[in-house]
């Protein structure tokens, strides 16, 4: 047996060891992808293929903390219902030795090829004393793949202002008769870039430029980038890593983003604008996109963030995906809606209209653990409203949603949220038409608030006690709310 079917073996066997213990957590979350045992991060080689969505990621099989790194794997006819599948990738050869890092998916000839980077230690710091190459791996039935003998196919960094050593998560296209790759980078004095590679064959890759770089003392590591047209724009979407904060921005370790703007594919330059969030929660990283075969933009993301609490590990898990969001762009921002399909995993429809509200209200039937609800809020004269979820008075658990008109801010607090990490995240955001509209996504451990139809997104990974089940609406003065839908949602897991 080949040395990578051998470690793929062993790590299934490694799940089967805690797999029951896993399933006890009551953090375990019901409707967002999750691995089946120990540890996940980044979203990987993120495609369709054969009609089906693959979504692979990194994963550490043999414990609940980050490790070296395989791709765990799940696939699914509709990005509601997901299916577990065989690990795709095991660090087996001596060029991905210590890691098969992040990366990418595309068909050729009716393959699916998975561009990644292999990660080797070549010291004890993981800053300074890594090696990382760009390798492929292929498989005829997007189930078993098979490591290029060509590897890796981008053996070193490109000569110039270009960090030898952090050099990796290769996201791949096709543009007219080329293949084209993104690969995140830094200077050699640490600021973060976006390198452009171009190919004939996939094999043979010819860098072209630096694509984009941040200002001086912006970040200091660009990871996970992602390129793509949308809406008559191109798009970079990208991880710094080492932004401070400003403000109200920048609160998390590290942030993900976008700058639009028009890639010059001869010169391999993206002219482009600002850089904007695409969360302004907690945890959100890492996001990856797909071009699905309806010609969506479709994204997901890591729903964790480095060197956060991890309550779950407790019950041999972490890291979880966010639930896919299509993306469009209107005027100069990308908006993100939850995909269409999501509605298949709605039960037992709750609907209330033009309740009025001053003080604190509970509603029948508004309470739960893992729901979705759609409301729309008239704010009249108040200047704070919102509501708590997963309230329990007695433990004094909430999660605390708040709008506040004086300051245009929306506002996700968690200091109360029960176990993990605290804090509180703002957003800026405009009514409309004295208005705000709010779609939120409650699972056992998350919770993800889509403001005014995806003009902003709020992400965060909360652990209260399994008996915080309680909603509650509450605002300092009148307020009416026109509408309210809540649906239970099914499990999404086979």
């Amino acid at each position: 047996m080949k040395e990578h079917q051998k470690l793929i073996l062993e790590a299934h066997k490694s799940h089967d060891q805690v797999k029951n213990e896993v399933q006890k957590s009551h953090w375990r979350l019901n409707y967002h992808v999750s691995p089946p045992a120990y540890w996940m991060n980044d979203p990987n080689g993120f495609c369709v293929y054969n009609g089906e969505y693959h979504l692979f990621y990194q994963h550490h099989p043999f414990s609940p903390e980050w490790g070296p790194m395989y791709w765990g794997h799940v696939k699914s006819k509709d990005l509601a219902f997901w299916e577990e599948q065989p690990i795709a990738l095991a660090p087996s050869e001596e060029y991905d030795r210590d890691g098969c890092f992040s990366g990418s998916a595309i068909e050729k000839d009716g393959k699916l090829y998975l561009m990644y980077t292999g990660n080797v230690w070549t010291g004890d710091n993981h800053d300074t004393d890594l090696k990382q190459v760009q390798c492929l791996a292929v498989s005829t039935d997007g189930l078993t793949f098979e490591k290029l003998k060509d590897n890796p196919v981008i053996e070193k960094a490109p000569d110039g202002d270009i960090h030898p050593y952090h050099f990796r998560d290769p996201k791949v296209w096709k543009h007219g008769d080329f293949y084209y790759c993104v690969l995140g980078s830094r200077t050699n004095d640490h600021q973060g870039q976006v390198l452009l590679y171009r190919s004939s064959d996939l094999i043979n890759w010819e860098y072209i430029n630096v694509l984009a770089k941040g200002e001086v003392g912006f970040s200091f590591m660009w990871e996970c980038p992602d390129l793509f047209h949308l809406d008559g724009q191109d798009v970079l979407v990208m991880s710094p890593q080492g932004v401070k904060p400003k403000g109200y921005l920048y609160h998390n370790l590290h942030q993900a983003g976008y700058l639009l703007g028009k890639l010059d594919y001869e010169k391999g330059t993206l002219e482009h604008g600002d850089f904007h969030l695409l969360d302004y929660g907690f945890d959100f990283y890492a996001p990856q996109t797909t071009l699905d075969d309806q010609g969506r933009r479709i994204l997901i993301a890591w729903m964790a963030m480095w060197e956060s609490e991890m309550p779950e590990q407790k019950n041999q898990w972490a890291g979880a995906m966010t639930i896919p969001r299509e993306l469009k762009i209107e005027g100069e921002t990308i908006i993100q809606r939850p995909v269409l399909e999501l509605q298949k995993l709605r039960k037992d429809e709750v609907h209330y209209e033009n309740v009025e509200l001053n003080g604190e209200l509970e509603l029948e039937g508004i309470q739960g653990d893992s729901f979705e609800l759609e409301m729309v809020i008239d704010a009249k004269k108040a200047s704070q409203f919102g509501l708590k979820l997963r309230v329990n008075e007695e433990l004094q658990e909430e999660t605390v949603l708040t709008y506040n008109r004086d300051e245009g801010f929306f506002i996700f607090n968690r200091d109360h949220s029960g176990k993990g990490p605290k804090g509180e995240r703002k957003a800026p955001v405009v009514l409309k038409d004295n208005q705000l509209r709010l779609q939120i996504f409650v699972d056992k451990s998350s919770v993800e608030v889509f403001i005014n139809e995806g003009e902003k997104v709020m992400t965060g990974r909360i652990y209260p006690s399994e008996k915080s089940t309680g909603v509650l609406l509450f605002a300092n003065g009148p307020v009416e709310i026109v509408q309210l839908k809540k649906w239970g949602l099914k499990n999404c897991i086979n």
